[in-house]
């Protein structure tokens, strides 16, 4: 067998969203901060570029490239679940916008997902319009050269209401429906045990599909509460072994969310080498 390449790290700052939304950090020193940092690469959220047009993505993709760091993933937070059908198909109108953007930045993939459980959603329902939304635009992301990655999701930072597809049966069930499709998948190593539902499990079934790894933590299962990789309950080393033995060699990306600020995504990226690099 051959050896696998070394593990490229990124990371998704959510402890840095607030800054990045008031304005007290701007996107250029998101990147200065990964790199120095020690990261390969520096996720995006379509939150950050609500107002960019071709004029900004092409100074986003500059300043990135400028600090030495790649632009892997830019994430995204489609509703093909919502009742209201009009509401459906705009949010696929909206994920073809993104599409061309991640095109423009020359970001490889893009985080989708199901979309929240609405209360007025059947489950038969929100299966079918999910799985069509998941795979509505895949041609039009295989002609721009972007993956389209379905996240093991919990919730959304604009959203109501948690992701429909959340229990590990709604998401396998998707998977099935999404079966020979190009939709791959981005595993989250915390967010089963959310609903105390077993990460190890759940990637054994997704594995094959696996483009990206989301490292993530949450204090306890049962509740949806991030905390700085390595200080929660995720079973990291256990997830890492099973990817390594799948063969996987895509991108690791560190989702920071414990509020720690620059010095939370530092202390994790110090965290992930030495989980990636024992």
């Amino acid at each position: 067998m051959r050896p696998l390449p070394a593990p490229r790290l990124s990371c998704l700052p959510v402890s840095l969203y607030a800054a990045l939304s008031d304005g007290s950090l701007d996107l250029a020193g998101w990147f200065a901060l990964a790199h120095d940092a020690g990261l390969d690469g520096a996720d995006l959220s379509v939150l950050q570029l609500t107002r960019a047009g071709a004029a900004e993505l092409d100074a986003i993709a500059r300043a990135a490239r400028d600090a030495g760091v790649a632009l892997p993933m830019l994430v995204s937070y489609p509703d093909f679940t919502h009742p209201d059908a009009r509401v459906r198909a705009a949010q696929r109108d909206e994920l073809r916008r993104w599409i061309e953007a991640a095109w423009r930045l020359g970001v490889g993939a893009i985080r989708i997902t199901a979309g929240q459980a609405h209360p007025e959603t059947r489950e038969a329902d929100g299966l079918r319009w999910a799985a069509q939304g998941l795979t509505g635009c895949l041609d039009e992301a295989r002609d721009a050269g972007v993956a389209l990655l379905f996240e093991n999701h919990v919730r959304g930072a604009p959203w109501q209401y948690n992701d429909f597809s959340q229990p590990a049966v709604r998401f396998a069930a998707l998977l099935d429906a999404t079966a020979g499709s190009s939709l791959g998948v981005l595993f989250d190593t915390a967010n089963p045990l959310a609903l105390r539902e077993d990460p190890q499990e759940l990637l054994e079934r997704a594995l094959p599909r696996v483009v990206a790894v989301h490292l993530s933590d949450i204090r306890r299962a049962g509740t949806f509460e991030p905390v700085l990789l390595g200080d929660g309950v995720a079973p990291l080393a256990a997830l890492l072994e099973q990817l390594r033995g799948g063969g996987f060699a895509g991108w690791f990306s560190i989702e920071e969310a414990s509020r720690g600020g620059a010095d939370g995504v530092r202390q994790a990226v110090e965290r992930a080498r030495r989980l990636l690099d024992p």
